[in-house]
């Protein structure tokens, strides 16, 4: 470590409270006992009120004013940037090596009360999130420092579900990560124009010799929700969606991304939308249809046909996957919560539960 780093370690361990020796602090720290010396000659130089007791049970120690500066963290402190720390990691954070050792930093220089406390408030929070694999990350890590840098990226991007790739030179203005999701915002030199892209379906990052200036108040998250979500609920393109349900249903509509965005009314037992026909044709039906029953299109038409037909299709996939699993069917007799099926030449089948 650095001269820097060392005095810092010093400062911290002697904030624990406890009295230690230069061999005690060189044995933390695995440097020479010289170098401590030398480092609590530069601090006391700086200001720092450290003092030095001789004999058997003497040492160095910390005046309790200074340890309890706003330049330290106080306990709350310490345990916000350790849940802090659990959000970043699960989330993907790019960066996760360098947390992790920020935060053996901040356990380390602590006493066994104060790490025996963030030890209980660090167990006591977890975070759910989607996995990202390693190659992720590393993308992560070059569409950050490329957007501090100001330098131009070479971009494989697998485009939609049809899997088709285009390569184009980016200029990455940002990264931001929403609803489980890690975003890239910035100049599409081949579209010329502001795009954002989500960093999973990038298959390749180059860096290029070219560089480029990040617009002065530029927001990457304003643009991305700017793009994904209409800018006006009065949009004559958009579509009214009125959904009657059970209130814990309509409370989970409103709480999605999407639909909270496009909220324009409510009341006991109903909800009114605005929503763009496209979604309305490609997701919306698939993320209504396991609330089944429990709610009622009152309309659009069209997303009632659309619901009908993804219904249809989805009982289809099943229908024509029972028929490979039981050779051959004839003849399927519901009764009640139970069935049976009954096959060709007299083959008997037990009811099934």
């Amino acid at each position: 470590m650095s001269k820097a780093d060392n005095m810092l370690s010093i400062l911290w361990m002697l904030r624990s409270g406890k009295k230690m020796t230069a061999q005690q602090l060189a044995d933390e720290l695995e440097i020479h006992v010289r170098t401590v010396y030398r480092c609590i000659d530069s601090l006391c130089a700086s200001g720092a009120p450290i003092i030095a007791d001789s004999g058997p049970n003497g040492g160095f120690q910390i005046m309790g004013e200074f340890a309890e500066s706003p330049l330290l963290f106080d306990t709350e402190e310490q345990k916000a940037l350790v849940h802090a720390s659990v959000f970043a990691k699960e989330a993907g954070y790019p960066f996760t090596d360098a947390l992790n050792r920020a935060i053996d930093k901040l356990k380390r220089y602590t006493n066994e009360k104060q790490l025996h406390q963030l030890e209980r408030h660090s167990s006591g929070i977890s975070v759910l999130q989607p996995p990202i694999d390693g190659e992720q990350k590393s993308f992560l890590r070059m569409l950050e420092g490329a957007a501090a840098s100001g330098q131009t990226l070479n971009m494989i991007y697998a485009k939609g579900r049809d899997g088709n790739v285009i390569t184009r030179d980016y200029d990455p203005y940002g990264i931001v990560h929403w609803k489980g999701q890690w975003y890239t915002v910035g100049y599409c030199r081949l579209r010329r124009e502001i795009r954002n892209f989500r960093v999973d379906r990038i298959t390749q990052l180059e860096l290029t010799d070219q560089h480029f200036e990040r617009p002065e108040d530029f927001s990457a998250k304003n643009v991305l929700l700017n793009q994904l979500l209409p800018d006006n609920l009065l949009d004559d393109s958009l579509v009214t969606v009125r959904i009657q349900g059970h209130e814990h249903v309509l409370n989970e509509l409103r709480q999605h991304w999407l639909f909270g965005h496009a909220l324009t009314d409510q009341s006991s037992g109903e909800v009114v939308f605005r929503l763009e026909p496209s979604s309305l044709q490609a997701f919306v039906p698939y993320f209504l249809l396991p609330y089944g029953k429990a709610l009622t299109i009152l309309e659009p038409d069209m997303l009632v046909m659309k619901m009908a037909e993804v219904s249809t299709g989805i009982a289809e996939h099943y229908r024509n996957m029972l028929s490979k699993s039981i050779t051959p069917p004839k003849e399927i007799k519901w009764e009640g919560k139970d069935y049976k099926i009954l096959n060709h030449r007299n083959h008997k089948q037990p009811k099934q539960s």
